[in-house]
């Protein structure tokens, strides 16, 4: 699938998961409620209960849980969505700190943006773009963080450029994404459901840690859950890799 029609779909798809206010169709939901699958991939029931409108149940970890986010810091959320991890990453980063959400999905920044005023999140701001081509300055953040995105990017490498480009020398990317063991047959490649699933546009892991290390990144994996194949993806050789990759 060549990349504008992917990126069409994942508009398209994540468009309709933000306007149905819930999980459908995104990165292995299943029959699972948004909770259930967020208890399962590691958000604490005081982290749900903070800003329960912004959990979609669409992510394959808690990447705000992986490291340290400081008092103060600029962070940057690759994909932000709803807002949930956004607003986890403001009550850390305090009233001098700045969270800016990036996500390609217009209905989602609508969303975020009203779950910023409901929730009274004043630190918090949200930016239509692409991961491929942020609109964020050079230099500039502390912290980045995402949640099964990078998966959804036609040119990964790309993103992990852009991701160094806009962190400060000794920045830090706190990530979880979705990874495969073993590569997909063409027509998996190919559909959509797989694809807006986190699972179609994946890259193998070895070579995904790779293209971290070409943008310039140091890499190092935390943990690797392999029983979410199993778990919330119909038994696909796939694995959530969670790791931290420092400038």
């Amino acid at each position: 699938m060549d990349s504008e029609k992917t990126k069409r779909v994942v508009k398209e798809r994540y468009g309709q998961i933000a306007s149905a206010s819930g999980c459908c169709s995104g990165c292995g939901c299943g029959t699972a409620t948004p909770t259930q699958i967020a208890k399962s991939i590691g958000y604490t029931e005081e982290e749900l209960q903070s800003a329960p409108d912004a959990n979609l149940g669409l992510g394959c970890g808690n990447p705000t849980a992986l490291g340290e986010i400081k008092n103060g810091d600029t962070v940057l959320d690759l994909g932000s969505g709803a807002g949930f991890d956004c607003f986890l990453a403001a009550e850390k980063v305090g009233k001098t700190g700045r969270v800016i959400g990036v996500d390609i999905t217009e209905e989602m920044i609508e969303k975020a943006k009203k779950n910023a005023i409901v929730n009274g999140h004043k630190n918090v701001e949200f930016r239509l773009g692409d991961i491929e081509h942020l609109p964020v300055e050079d230099s500039m953040v502390d912290v980045i963080i995402t949640n099964c995105v990078i998966n959804l990017a036609p040119n990964k490498q790309q993103a992990f450029n852009e991701a160094y480009r806009v962190l400060k020398s000794g920045g830090r990317i706190y990530l979880s994404d979705i990874v495969l063991l073993k590569e997909l047959s063409a027509a998996q490649r190919n559909d959509e459901d797989l694809l807006a699933g986190c699972v179609g546009g994946a890259s193998l892991r070895d070579e995904y840690v790779r293209m971290l290390q070409a943008a310039g990144f140091t890499v190092n994996i935390l943990s690797e859950d392999r029983d979410i194949g199993a778990r919330q993806y119909g038994g696909l050789p796939l694995e959530s890799i969670k790791l931290v990759a420092t400038k």
